[in-house]
């Protein structure tokens, strides 16, 4: 999380930096009006920098996840330029908005304005008369902005609705482009700012056209068929094995793809739980949170066509420390499932603690489990909460001497996470040997 902060508050400095450079501040007499267009000015330029970056993010651009730490914190850094943009969008549309009603109201005089400069550049020219319509496209999209930005973060909508929506994204921010461009003071196209914003808002327009034709993504796309569906009654998983049909860059252990069984639906992400051989098999453990993965035990059968994208993540197990604990809450023992395997098959060079906690225990795939992970000659911890209680930071250190040394991988829900990375934190343990992975595209 502390990258993804660094990289929100980096977007906002340097943005503001840049407004500062093109637009020093002159307040003409201390005047509102003076303020107000200055507040205009900046909430604009912030509001359409960060919903830039927001849409590039969007292409899921493979190139950034070293930067990121993988597309999990690219796609959280994407939620919270969102959120960000939205905020700014609103004090930007308050500060246009509010001091027109107020003169409508009485509450203020509207200033003495001279004629506007002459401009002699033809663009500049066709932008100056085209102001008002910008206004009116820029009001009315950041309406939109709000209905789509509440499904996005209301999770009592369905995902399909979401994906359904959010496409919509795309040419809502093409209309702010609009207003952008018209709107935004011809002096600072001479600036570094200007520079900066052309080529965010082309990279962003790009970005928005490809979301909009449906081909974000295409070229990481591998098509196949369902080999083999199986459910686990005790834990509710389902085990869903692919056979790869086409071309397939392969994966490391601990990635995860967007996968699309119904086209309606749309891509759904999951964790790949199964080491990568070269020979097109891919497993996925699903558990059913919500109304579209409750209804695949019933609706998924062998056979049926799948389409596959990625590989994306870096939940990849690297490390300096001499021992690795891993923790898996419920369904996040996925990655670690992949991990085993690879393992078992390659043999591994620093002892590993894997504790498995779950409330919803299945016989059955415990005992794959405790066989894989004898393979692969990983000590396996399994807690089930009913008889063993809540797993903690206590526990793991007591059952692992060399915790100190050791680096800690953690998937499965994020409070849980959260609280096991405080209470380590506390105890001595470095935040960059840590490892979460944020699994939450929404």
């Amino acid at each position: 999380m502390k990258r993804i902060k660094h990289a929100l508050a980096t977007i906002l400095v340097l943005l503001s930096l840049l407004w500062l450079w093109a637009d020093p501040l002159t307040l003409e007499g201390g005047s509102f009006f003076a303020v107000r267009s200055i507040a205009v000015h900046y909430s604009g330029v912030l509001a359409m920098g960060v919903m830039s970056i927001a849409m590039i993010l969007a292409l899921r651009p493979v190139a950034l996840e070293p930067l990121l730490g993988g597309m999990d914190k690219a796609y959280r850094l994407h939620k919270w330029l969102g959120i960000a943009g939205l905020s700014i969008s609103g004090l930007h549309w308050l500060w246009a908005q509010g001091p027109k009603w107020a003169v409508g109201w009485g509450l203020l005089e509207r200033p003495q304005r001279g004629p506007r400069p002459e401009q002699t550049v033809e663009l500049f020219r066709f932008f100056q008369e085209q102001r008002g319509l910008a206004e009116t496209i820029g009001e009315w999209a950041f309406y939109a902005f709000i209905v789509l930005a509440a499904i996005a973060l209301i999770k009592r909508f369905p995902y399909r609705r979401f994906f359904q929506t959010h496409r919509v994204m795309a040419a809502v921010y093409l209309a702010l482009v609009l207003h952008g461009v018209v709107l935004l003071p011809f002096a600072y196209w001479s600036t570094p700012l200007g520079g900066v914003m052309a080529l965010l808002m082309a990279a962003g327009s790009y970005a928005a056209v490809l979301s909009l034709t449906g081909r974000i993504g295409r070229s990481h796309r591998a098509l196949g068929t369902v080999e083999r569906v199986m459910q686990h009654p005790g834990n509710q998983v389902l085990e869903v094995a692919l056979q790869i049909d086409s071309s397939w860059p392969g994966h490391q252990t601990g990635q995860f793809a967007f996968v699309t069984f119904d086209e309606r639906e749309g891509p759904h992400p999951f964790t790949i739980s199964s080491a990568w051989q070269g020979d097109g098999h891919m497993t996925f453990l699903i558990k059913p949170l919500g109304d579209y993965t409750r209804s695949l035990p019933a609706t998924l059968r062998a056979g049926d066509p799948v389409r596959v994208e990625g590989p994306y993540g870096r939940f990849d197990f690297t490390g300096t420390q001499a021992h690795q604990i891993w923790v898996a809450g419920g369904i996040g023992i996925t990655p670690f499932i992949a991990r085993l395997q690879a393992l078992a098959a390659q043999g591994g060079d620093k002892p590993v603690d894997l504790f498995y906690s779950t409330a919803a225990p299945d016989e059955g795939f415990i005992a794959r489990l405790r066989e894989l992970a004898a393979q692969a000659r990983v000590k396996l911890h399994v807690l089930v909460t009913a008889h063993d209680g809540r797993l903690d930071a206590e526990r793991i250190c007591r059952s692992v001497p060399a915790w100190a040394q050791a680096g800690v991988w953690f998937c499965g829900p994020a409070g849980f996470g959260n609280t096991l990375r405080e209470a380590l934190g506390a105890r001595g343990l470095a935040p960059e040997r840590f490892h979460q992975e944020l699994f939450e595209m929404r």
